[in-house]
Order: structure tokens, then sequence, then C-alpha cells
């Protein structure tokens, strides 16, 4: 503990549920409405940003891939350290990047801040999409590195980096940097993998979208399933029948692209999105069968 931060760790959960363990919820216990602190994926977190010479009590809750949460944790009571006089915050991280980036991780580096007495460790932020959303803190590191995992196939996410000194003095925070993680693999027999041929500020151009199939015996139909973000309306497709219910689009062969021995590919569908000016999401949760 410092003057306003501490560090917390507890022992992993488990998740017999099919979905696995995706990560935890770390609350501060405030009342009738607890906020959330952070959004860690390892069992251990830092909370900033705490008053000097202040008792705080917080408690963790495991979440899966589900969405299901567990009960709280423990209680854990503790009391802020006394100020030290140091007011001056570390630099802010240099050149933020990713790499790596699968189905579910990306790792990200970073330059070393600066500080008068000396950096402790960083906080790394992350938001949903390519805009809006807001930035919480899902880990901390005390090299200039960090693997982020447990996410989504086929999302963007956004990062950023701040530094924290030994009182407790937060950095601006680093440039931003944003990553889509690799579409998902298929619950069926086949995969679908999406590739974007153009877009631009209104819309964008999926082509192809390739069916492969992966299982050992020849295939005579395929079904597609994909979520559009919100705001994106389908305005066209080809080389295949579609149907759309709310913002999920289902793509089924027809007649000469359905048949496909095993390891065999077609790449002749695709289709066309509207979507809000400056929105860059894309499609997510491609599924084949």
């Amino acid at each position: 503990m410092t003057a306003t931060s501490a560090t917390l760790t507890w022992t992993a959960s488990t998740d017999t549920g099919g979905s696995g363990l995706t990560g935890y919820n770390v609350y501060r216990e405030q009342g009738s409405t607890d906020p959330q602190l952070g959004s860690p994926t390892t069992n251990s977190f830092t909370v900033t940003g705490l008053t000097a010479s202040t008792q705080y009590q917080v408690y963790v809750r495991a979440r899966d891939g589900a969405g299901n949460l567990s009960g709280n944790s423990a209680l854990v009571t503790f009391t802020t350290a006394a100020g030290t006089g140091d007011t001056i915050p570390p630099t802010a991280p240099g050149s933020l990047a990713a790499s790596g980036t699968t189905q579910t991780g990306t790792t990200l580096a970073w330059t070393a801040s600066t500080d008068a007495v000396g950096v402790t460790g960083y906080d790394v932020l992350r938001a949903p999409g390519a805009t809006g959303g807001t930035f919480t803190q899902v880990g901390t590191s005390t090299t200039t590195s960090f693997a982020d995992t447990g996410l989504t196939a086929n999302t963007t996410y956004r990062y950023q980096v701040r530094a924290r000194d030994a009182a407790g003095n937060l950095s601006p925070v680093s440039n931003t940097v944003q990553i889509t993680t690799q579409p998902g693999a298929s619950t069926g027999t086949c995969t679908a993998v999406a590739t974007v041929q153009t877009q631009w500020a209104t819309g964008y151009v999926i082509q192809p979208l390739t069916i492969t199939n992966t299982s050992i015996s020849t295939i005579t139909g395929w079904t597609v399933t994909l979520t559009l973000p919100a705001g994106h309306t389908l305005t066209g497709s080809w080389n295949g029948t579609v149907t759309v219910s709310g913002q999920t689009v289902t793509i089924r062969n027809v007649g000469h692209n359905g048949t496909l021995a095993p390891g065999a590919s077609t790449g002749s569908a695709g289709f066309q999105v509207s979507r809000p000016n400056g929105n860059t999401a894309l499609p997510s949760g491609y599924t084949c069968a």
C-alpha cells in the first residue's frame, strides 16, 4: 500500500459451466451502490487514485464467458499510508503498441516513464470498440509490457497505459492503440472467415466470406451466423440466402456453393453494410455449421 494505491491478490476461482473463467470484477464497498474499480483478467489488481490515510473496503467477483458472476469474496479492509509530499507525477509512457493478437488476447509494450523519485508500475486501461466506451483498468505491470487475455473473438478494443510512482501520483495516459481480435473458431463442421474488401466512413464490404469444410466428409450445405454492431444495417448480399433478425444475420448457401469436399472452401459469398459516420466497428461472432 501507498498513500494513493493498494495491490490486491486472491486465490483463483474455477468455472465448470463450459464457457470458462474470463476474469474478475473488483468493487469498493460503499453503501447501497458499490462502484466497480476494475476488471482484471488475472487474480491480482492495483487500486489507484485513493486518498492518503483513508480506510477502504473492497471485494472481488469472478466472471465467466457467459457473463455469469460469482458470489462476493470476503471483504478486505485496509488503510492507505500517509502522504509523502511527492506531488510530481511521472511522465507519460510512450510508443504504446500491440502485437501477437489472437482470438482471445494481445500483448502490449511501451517505452518507460520517468519520475523524480521512481516509477513503481503501470496501469493498463481498456475501452470497447473503435470509438466511445469508457477506459477502465484491466491490469497492472511492473515492466513495460502486459498480456491481456480473455478477449472476445473478432472484436475491437482500445488501450492506454499510465505510470504511477511510490506516492501514488499518476502520469498522463500514453497514446491509444487499437486492436481487433482474430475471428472465432467454428462451432460446427465448417469455418467462416470474413475479409474486409473495402470500407469507407459510412459502410463497408465483406468479400470474400470464406467458408471451409473442416469435417472429414463432404457437406452439402452450410449456415453462417454473425452479429452486426449496433447501428449497422445490411444493404446487400450475394451468393447466399440471407435473413436478418435484429443485429443477427444468417447466411445460407445457394445451390452452386453448398457442396464442399473435406478441406475445400468457397469464397463466393459476401455482403455490404451501412453504418453511422465514423463508427469503425465490424461484425463479430461468426459461426458456421
